[in-house]
């Protein structure tokens, strides 16, 4: 920073104190020195590009100089500001802290982005910078803003993925789309653990209106998943998809498909009286705590003696999940505490939901995936989440190795 400027700031400084000028809003202090700074900064790109500075007599016939400035207003997270940007005579300049034709900075996207992220519509977003930065921001501008995000998740989407996952969690949330009119569909997540034990979220996928997610829609999905590099998972913890087991079993054989305890749990709750939840629910926990598949039969057909009479379709639905309930009682303590729910990836989607709630429907399947998506960029802003992750799947990963016989460590290689 050149001695006036840092002058110029001072002055401007004292004169805030002296005259109780205000820190932000119209004519703020904020505004005023971001004016400073930009219009320096602006004044130093053009010596750079000149190659000598202003005044200077070695620019006297040098074939190019400063032609005076021109005004321009952009937008700051300080709220508008009008600068005076410099020009020379051959118009070749190209300012970059203020690029030709920006009418925003970049701090202005990131706000923008945030917000969209939080599930606010373009109208809300308006809105917001309207009465906060005193900003007049089109419905299309922020539109444009928000699109520039397309290419990253088509990027994000198609990356090349691990060789190998100890867990895959998938998951679906509803989300309004109108498409002629409005109907909810199933936005499904697919998390992975990595062998070293953190998060990584393999991807988006929008689901069909009904019932069109059988065998040869998980098909598709898992091969993609397998294309982008993962040779082989362990294990794949859903919440009963339909045909999701045979498509599992036919792109990964050795995978072992376990449904969500968690969710059976809630699923056999929707068909009872809530009078009889607490009950149920201490009947139903020895069956899944159960030490041995031989133990969890005997307890689970005590439950069905109280129970059967009374809540048959309870009953029904516990058999016809149970080839993938009983996978994770042959494994360690250790193991089960992290695969017998669905809650690792159930805390992504209550964020999720958050954003879709707030916005109501999308016109769109892709407006959806992109405000699913800019949700999921702004998780974990400060890194503890991830740290806390890490940390609880120590113990479960030394399990996954030795119940798996090398297949993690493979992956580490």
């Amino acid at each position: 920073m050149s001695p006036a400027v840092a002058s110029q700031l001072a002055e401007l400084v004292a004169q805030a104190r002296a005259d109780g000028l205000a820190v932000d809003g119209e004519g703020g202090l904020l505004q005023q020195l971001t004016k400073i700074v930009l219009e320096s900064s602006l004044e130093g790109e053009m010596d750079a590009h000149l190659g000598y500075g202003r005044h200077d007599r070695a620019g006297m016939n040098s074939g190019n100089s400063r032609n005076g400035k021109r005004s321009k207003t952009v937008l700051t997270e300080a709220g508008p500001v009008q600068i005076e940007v410099p020009r020379d005579r051959d118009a070749s300049f190209e300012p970059q802290i203020v690029r030709k034709r920006q009418r925003r900075l970049n701090g202005m996207d990131g706000i923008v982005l945030s917000l969209s992220a939080k599930g606010l519509t373009t109208g809300e977003i308006s809105a917001h910078l309207a009465e906060v930065y005193g900003a007049s921001v089109s419905k299309d501008t922020i539109s444009a803003i928000t699109d520039r995000v397309l290419e990253g998740m088509a990027d994000w989407q198609s990356r090349p993925l691990d060789p190998v996952y100890p867990v895959v969690f998938i998951d679906a949330i509803r989300v309004k789309i109108r498409d002629g009119q409005v109907a909810n569909r199933p936005i499904y997540l697919a998390l992975g653990v990595t062998v070293n034990g953190e998060r990584d979220i393999l991807g988006l996928w929008a689901g069909e209106h009904g019932d069109g997610e059988g065998a040869k829609y998980w098909m598709r999905i898992l091969t993609e998943i397998k294309n982008r590099g993962v040779a082989d998972v362990l294990m794949l913890v859903c919440d009963g998809l339909k045909g999701l087991p045979d498509a599992v079993n036919a792109v990964w054989p050795a995978t072992v498909v376990q449904t969500c305890i968690v969710h059976l749990i809630r699923a056999s709750f929707r068909y009872a009286s809530r009078t009889d939840w607490a009950q149920m629910a201490k009947g139903l926990k020895p069956v899944y705590t159960a030490p041995t598949e031989a133990a969890a039969l005997d307890r689970f057909a005590e439950f069905s003696g109280t129970w059967e009479h009374k809540y048959p379709a309870i009953i029904r639905l516990w058999t016809d999940a149970w080839a993938e309930f009983v996978p994770f009682l042959a494994f360690d303590i250790e193991i089960r505490k992290v695969i017998c729910t669905t809650n690792a990836i159930e805390s992504i989607n209550a964020r999720l939901r958050r954003a879709v709630n707030a916005r109501g429907h999308f016109p769109t399947e892709q407006a959806a995936l992109k405000c699913l998506y800019m949700a999921l960029m702004s998780l974990d802003p400060t890194g503890r989440g991830h740290a806390k992750w890490v940390v609880r799947w120590k113990a479960a990963l030394n399990a996954f190795d030795i119940h798996f016989d090398g297949r993690l460590s493979a992956g580490r290689i």
